[in-house]
């Protein structure tokens, strides 16, 4: 498995320390040497970098187009517009896990515009889905990560194994390469290791971080975060919330206590409530969303493991039934892969034919062993 650092020792570790975070590597995802290397400055700016990023897309979507696209274009290649092609394409659209709710809603536009414009080929029908779901993931606004206040406080949370420590590294290293101060907070207090996890990857990416033993209260713990960042005159602050099993009620208020102990101690934060999901979990995803929604006021969603899911189709169902913007999605191991979500990119990549263009622009800067 491809790893994002050489274990480095401390001669005041034990074996103990690297077996433990090694235990917990489930819950983070695969890891990449290349996260704490100094920066390229060219990729500072991934989004402005135009043939990287389709090609970073492409990639990264390349399950979920295999089972997506490639049925569609067989479906449309030559082929006479009648009523039967809703049918394979209703098929195609479950099969990405797009959702029966939304698949129906896809399809009764796309057969209410056929009626309008009359198609004769079933061809066209590619154009209008295409437009459909930009339409669809284009409904919500997906303002920049971090904004004007300082410091620019985010909870993350997420159940166990989603790869909600994975998407804390790369949000760290994406921030600390835009020259902003980071400080972790480690509240995931009650998860086996999890605290010592957060602590190496603060320690590899050269950030500060607040934490307290193992099962002390996660809501103290976001309370000394909140005091540090002021004092320490932080940029952003991510704390940490993972672990959390959305049908445990009680855990689900100790998230509940971490928000107001946060909002309480600075006003207007926390500015961001990010959910990390496994996007191979498909419409899983989409039901611990909506319980996580209740007990939060989530303002976006983060879907990691993308460039490993077939299902990523739920991405039409977060935005469609959850009303909340996709905020980024995981494309891959390297900390660059971590790309803000832009409906037309997704889109086009979606639908992008041209396999063969996918690895001419590759960001992995080092080839590591198994």
């Amino acid at each position: 498995m491809a790893q994002w650092f050489s274990w480095r020792k401390k001669d005041v570790e034990t074996g103990a320390l690297e077996s433990s975070v090694a235990d917990s590597q489930g819950d983070s995802g695969s890891l990449s040497p290349s996260l704490t290397k100094e920066f390229d400055p060219s990729l500072n700016n991934l989004e402005n970098v135009a043939p990287v990023r389709q090609s970073v897309w492409r990639r990264g979507l390349s399950r979920l187009r295999h089972v997506f696209s490639a049925p569609l274009d067989r479906l449309f290649r030559g082929r006479p517009f009648s009523e039967e092609v809703f049918a394979e394409l209703e098929e195609a659209l479950l099969g990405a896990d797009v959702g029966g709710q939304t698949t129906a809603e896809l399809i009764a536009r796309l057969q209410e515009r056929c009626r309008r414009e009359r198609p004769s080929e079933a061809s066209v029908l590619k154009q209008y889905l295409k437009e459909e779901m930009l339409a669809v993931l284009q409904k919500l606004p997906n303002p920049p990560l971090v904004g004007e206040a300082k410091p620019w406080v985010m909870i993350v949370v997420g159940v166990n194994g989603v790869g909600k420590t994975t998407t804390i590294a790369k949000l760290t290293a994406r921030f600390c390469r835009e020259q902003k101060k980071v400080l972790l907070v480690a509240a995931d207090t009650f998860r086996a290791a999890a605290v010592e996890q957060l602590e190496v990857w603060a320690e590899r990416l050269g950030v500060d971080l607040i934490k307290h033993r193992s099962g002390a209260s996660p809501a103290a713990v976001a309370f000394d975060g909140i005091k540090a960042a002021v004092a320490r005159q932080i940029d952003v602050v991510i704390v940490d919330t993972a672990g959390r099993l959305h049908t445990k009620i009680p855990l689900m208020e100790e998230l509940k206590k971490v928000h107001r102990v946060i909002a309480r101690e600075l006003p207007g934060a926390p500015h961001e409530t990010l959910l990390v999901l496994d996007a191979a979990t498909g419409q899983n995803a989409l039901s611990q969303a909506q319980t996580f929604r209740q007990a939060l006021p989530l303002t976006g969603v983060i879907l990691a493991k993308m460039d490993g899911s077939a299902k990523g189709g739920v991405v039409l169902s977060i935005t469609e039934r959850l009303g909340v913007p996709i905020r980024c999605v995981g494309l891959g191991e390297q900390a660059e892969d971590l790309q803000d979500f832009a409906a037309v990119d997704f889109v086009e990549a979606l639908f992008t034919l041209a396999e063969g263009t996918e690895s001419e622009i590759y960001l992995d800067r080092e080839m590591s062993g198994p």
